[in-house]
């Protein structure tokens, strides 16, 4: 298991808004879908709005919010604007969301097989 890095004392409030701040930015499903559709690599709002299916006004405000929260970057190219992960961490929260989530679905059927 990976080691801890949480906090040895209580939780200040300032922090908890701050890590709150980072699962809010994260409850979206288009941002999820953005952050994986980042994975590869570096990709425009056209390529983005492409690979996920959504308005190119949509992709756009949401890959604002991700850049404000610092989860990606965005730099210019020509006339277009390049995004990237700017925090690879957030792969490694996912990865343990999912994970999750897979052991959970995993017991459900488990149970409805028996």
């Amino acid at each position: 298991m990976a080691e801890s890095v949480f906090l040895d004392g209580p939780l200040g409030d300032e922090l908890a808004e701050l890590i709150a701040g980072r699962f809010q930015t994260l409850a979206e499903p288009t941002r999820l879908r953005l952050l994986d559709a980042l994975r590869n690599g570096p990709a425009t709002v056209g390529e983005l709005q492409e690979r996920i299916g959504s308005s190119q006004q949509n992709v756009s405000k949401h890959l604002g919010i991700l850049l404000r929260a610092g989860l990606v970057s965005r730099r210019k190219e020509g006339t277009s604007s390049l995004y990237a992960i700017a925090d690879e961490s957030v792969f490694e929260l996912c990865e343990q969301v999912c994970g999750g989530l897979q052991r959970q679905i995993d017991g459900v059927g488990a149970l409805l097989q028996s």
